[in-house]
């Protein structure tokens, strides 16, 4: 007997507008980026205040960077979950309260312990609430031009960069590093303007599947609704329920014994427990050998990104340049960073290569110049260097993030940013201490920058095995679709061989009665 059960499920988003609403979205991610990690890149004006008041190690004083940029990435898999929960909303605005806070709070630190707790893990904290949400709202609202818009919104770090490097030298000169700590408090209190921009998506449509058993077998129908329930189980759920009697045939749902209908009861309870898990924390992107792949890249790349802007100002103090200049040289480099930023954002968006090869060749040219930069000792040569390195390092952040939604798929963007995140906690924890380490054995800053250089050069080794294996993923569908197609054509041609033999079939037999007709 034919059987049919229902059941009804939200599917995806409609497509990414590509305009409208999301350039608000471009707004805030912009803001947030700029009141994140461009805060974080020019820390390193304080870094040099931070470590002639305290008398400590340069170890000991970039641990509190280290600690920020850990705890950013280390948080962003809360975040992620607290956003699938609650609302994007309601956690970037959370995370301004937090991170204002504990800049505020940094300024009456007594101790390096203090601003560890404070600047280091509160500042983190607050960060990874604020930017983790938003750049995966950016992720829903751009569709074609996403390329484009990351490398826009991820432009809000050089701005800012640019800014408040000689800003920051002024307050310090003006209020003292306290004081100057109390008004960058004050001015990350507008990350939560920047969550009140963050309007959701429009909510998913419903489904019904039904599930009919027929002659040939069971089969699913999406049948589009108005409602936008989303906690309703899916058509993957609503299959499970159904018991498949393809040898024995189906009878009415009443008749089923009770031991099969409790069988089918934990079945669907697993399976509700594992969506409602899923909708939360992807989990199952630990299996994914691509994004694991990708994410040891990320833990390699952060040991040398972070170390270079913390160490330029106390590298070019240690040349004798003077404090404003060397305030100008990340100044110099925020500059350039928002031109590439810029234009290798709208090449990756023109697809002319894969992401994946142009991420990696400005890994290694990355890496190339921090091996370089030793060499330059004056002003103009460390200008320079700034330059290019700025130049660079922005071709690389701003095809990153595209690359990850390339390597899973942007419906798992969010799960995925804040999983990689967490991998890659650790090279942002152990960067700047270990650089500072070596600085402090050879009494070198330009030791640091030979660390950073050579951790970017191994990251891109990873990126080399991503390519490889996006190739072998690529040729393997081929080779399938050429069998698919080749099965096809075999089948045509026995269905057509067949029918010849039944022709030919047929005209002898024709032939044989008008023979024995002829005879008799």
């Amino acid at each position: 007997m034919p059987f049919t059960a229902k059941a009804r499920g939200a599917v995806a988003p409609a497509a990414a507008p590509d305009g409208g609403y999301a350039w608000f979205i471009l707004l805030s991610c912009f803001l947030v980026f700029g009141l994140t990690f461009g805060v974080i890149k020019a820390f390193g004006v304080f870094y040099v205040e931070i470590h002639q008041y305290f008398e400590t190690t340069a170890t000991g004083t970039a641990w509190i960077t280290s600690i920020a940029v850990a705890t950013i990435h280390f948080v962003a898999p809360v975040a992620s979950a607290l956003s699938a929960r609650y609302s994007h909303r309601s956690v970037v605005i959370m995370g301004g309260l937090i991170c204002s806070v504990g800049v505020v709070l940094g300024a009456f630190a007594r101790n390096l312990i203090d601003l560890y707790v404070t600047v280091g893990f509160l500042n983190g904290f607050g960060c990874a609430m604020t930017w983790t949400p938003t750049v995966t709202m950016l992720g829903l609202y751009f569709e074609k031009r996403r390329p484009m818009a990351n490398a826009m919104a991820s432009a809000g770090e050089c701005v800012l960069t640019f800014v408040l490097t000689p800003l920051f030298q002024l307050l310090i000169d003006s209020y003292s590093w306290r004081g100057a700590l109390l008004i960058l408090g004050g001015l990350q209190f507008n990350l939560c303007v920047c969550g009140m921009l963050l309007r959701p998506v429009k909510a998913p449509r419903e489904v019904t599947c039904e599930v009919k058993e027929e002659e040939e077998g069971l089969s699913l129908e999406l049948l589009p609704k108005d409602n936008s329930e989303q906690s309703k189980p899916s058509c993957l759920e609503a299959g499970m329920r159904v018991t498949d009697g393809s040898d024995q045939g189906l009878e009415d749902p009443e008749d089923i014994p009770n031991l099969t209908k409790k069988v089918s009861d934990n079945r669907t309870k697993k399976a509700e427990l594992r969506t409602k898990i899923l909708r939360y924390v992807d989990y199952t992107l630990i299996t994914n050998a691509r994004f694991m792949v990708y994410s040891m890249f990320g833990v390699f790349a952060a040991l040398g990104l972070f170390a270079p802007a913390l160490f330029l100002v106390p590298y070019a103090h240690s040349k004798g340049i003077e404090e404003y200049q060397a305030a100008a040289l990340m100044s110099i480099s925020a500059a350039m960073d928002l031109f590439g930023r810029l234009f290798f954002g709208w090449v990756a968006n023109l697809r002319l290569v894969e992401t994946v090869q142009q991420l990696t060749a400005t890994v290694i040219l990355l890496g190339t110049v921090l091996l370089l930069c030793p060499l330059a000792s004056s002003y103009s040569e460390l200008a320079v260097f700034s330059a290019v390195y700025g130049l660079v390092f922005g071709a690389t952040v701003a095809i990153h993030i595209t690359v990850l939604a390339e390597v899973v798929g942007v419906n798992r963007l969010g799960s995925a940013l804040g999983f990689f995140m967490l991998i890659r906690s650790s090279g942002g924890l152990l960067g700047p201490p270990i650089a500072g380490f070596f600085i402090d054995k050879m009494s070198d800053y330009g030791t640091g920058f030979l660390m950073a250089g050579v951790a970017l050069i191994v990251s891109a080794l990873f990126l080399l095995l991503l390519h490889q294996m996006n190739r072998r993923g690529q040729g393997s569908s081929e080779t399938n679709n050429i069998d698919v197609h080749t099965d096809k054509m075999g089948q045509s041609v026995s269905a057509k061989a067949e029918e010849l033999d039944m022709t030919r079939m047929k005209e002898k037999l024709f032939q044989l009665l008008i023979d024995d007709a002829f005879l008799q």
